[in-house]
């Protein structure tokens, strides 16, 4: 079996022979051909890089002004919430005074104002610090 494969196979000279003898003579028609497809490479490559570039050149500043926006909205409805929270705490601040879950309420009315508050100065910084980038 192993003799009849090895009969079968073709002998690497023969190869290289047959290889050599038709680059030879395909050699004048090949290197034009050769000449096209690098320079189709070429291209290919010049689009891909124009492209890439078109679209950081679109994208970066839409994603930026989104983000910013993002930033600003979220701002204005945490300011929503500081504001009512603020009146709520503004409106019942007698009930400091005494003692009971009528106080520990409004401790917690100020907490929210407090939490709120800052949540809406931090979203305008960041708004601020990622537009001017």
């Amino acid at each position: 079996m192993k003799a009849a494969d090895a009969a079968a196979a073709p002998t690497p000279e023969a190869t290289r022979t047959v290889t050599a003898a038709v680059a030879k003579k395909a050699a004048p028609v090949a290197r034009p051909v050769i000449q096209q497809v690098e320079r189709v490479k070429a291209t290919t490559a010049g689009v891909k890089r124009g492209g890439k570039r078109f679209g950081e050149a679109v994208w970066a500043p839409l994603a930026k002004a989104s983000n910013v926006l993002w930033l600003e909205v979220t701002g204005v409805l945490f300011g929503m919430f500081a504001v009512v929270a603020g009146a709520w705490a503004w409106n019942n601040r007698r009930d400091l005074a005494g003692a009971g879950t009528a106080a520990h309420q409004e401790w917690l009315r100020i907490a929210m104002f407090l939490l709120f508050g800052y949540l809406t100065v931090s979203s305008y910084v960041r708004a601020a610090e990622r537009s001017r980038r």
